[in-house]
């Protein structure tokens, strides 16, 4: 009876082991499917799954009356830089602009008057120069923003899905951070992040708030380099880091811009992928990136805060837009 009663326990035992072992592995996968599943949440949209337009929903008529009450002297900053054929830019992008007058060859005109004119013709690509990227720009392993595959909306022909024409005005708050100052130079040095640590240093610094809804504008002093050293600016860049992009867009706002090509640091930050601030933000996120702003004047004046407005171009299934925003203070 006492050899029973040991084996009886023994098999207990063992049994109760391999009860813990299944357990064990069953809640390890449950964790794994989990972290799985959450990797697997930024395909579906909060704003449901029709929506194309990310963190635009942000923007409501109460953001418009807001930046509308920070106007106190009516002066208006242009954020766009002029785009031509010298315009550096990502390769192998570029930049060419034709002017013709048609039927007024060998002295032509039109009509009794004589009416002459020009027009123009670009050959070029809409992401040079100042430019806001939308959200069938970057994607994850063809995978992009609310889970549009590529392969079912991005067609030689325009997209048929996240077009730029679907963006509708971005009028709202606009909130420039002034990065050179922070540190103390013209030009940040490249490479350098700005984090969630960083973002909240100098934004206490110049007593403002970054809200829901608002644009947000970081001045770096990296678009002086435009004609005065190309190599250096094409080469790398200070920017917004991994942490800070997924911190302002859990602040919801709409849109985040720089006077630099792409907005994030390069080189990158150790460990992370190629522009993968590009893909927390767009595909991940649904907020705009805006590149080349010039903010230099918006830093001089100190103008921290300002009715920021955007009209992009609405060319039906582009990626991108060549714009000129303005800010108005």
């Amino acid at each position: 009876m006492t050899t029973n009663r040991q084996g009886t326990g023994a098999s207990v035992r063992r049994h109760g082991r391999r009860l813990a072992r299944t357990a064990a592995a069953t809640a390890m996968g449950c964790l794994i499917a989990g972290a799985a599943l959450a990797a697997d949440d930024w395909t579906k949209s909060k704003w449901g799954p029709d929506d194309e337009i990310g963190a635009a929903n942000n923007l409501s008529p109460e953001k418009v009356l807001e930046a509308a009450q920070l106007i106190k002297t009516g002066k208006t900053y242009p954020l766009g830089i002029e785009t031509n054929s010298k315009t550096p830019a990502y390769a192998p992008r570029g930049f060419k602009i034709y002017v013709v007058q048609p039927g007024q060859t060998q002295g032509g005109s039109l009509g009794p008057t004589k009416t002459t004119y020009n027009d123009d013709i670009i050959e070029g690509w809409l992401g040079i120069g100042s430019q806001i990227d939308g959200l069938g720009h970057i994607g994850i392993d063809g995978t992009y923003y609310n889970g549009h595959q590529a392969k079912d909306f991005a067609a030689m022909t325009g997209l048929t899905k996240l077009g730029i024409e679907k963006v509708p005005p971005i009028t709202t708050r606009g909130v420039l951070l002034d990065m050179a100052a922070h540190y103390g130079t013209d030009i940040v040095k490249e490479g350098t992040a700005f984090n969630k640590a960083e973002i909240d240093e100098v934004a206490k610094k110049q007593g403002v708030e970054i809200r829901k809804g608002d644009v947000v504008l970081f001045n770096t002093g990296w678009i002086s380099l435009i004609g005065k050293d190309d190599k250096r600016y094409s080469s790398g860049e200070p920017g917004l880091g991994r942490e800070g992009a997924r911190y302002l867009a859990e602040k919801g706002v709409v849109a985040i811009g720089a006077d630099s090509w792409a907005l994030e640091a390069i080189p990158f930050e150790e460990g992370a992928g190629v522009f993968e601030v590009h893909q927390i933000l767009l595909p991940q996120n649904g907020v705009y990136i805006l590149e080349n702003m010039n903010t230099a004047e918006l830093a001089k004046d100190k103008a921290y805060e300002f009715m920021f407005v955007l009209g992009q171009p609405r060319y039906t299934g582009a990626v991108q837009a060549i714009i000129n925003p303005v800010a108005i203070r």
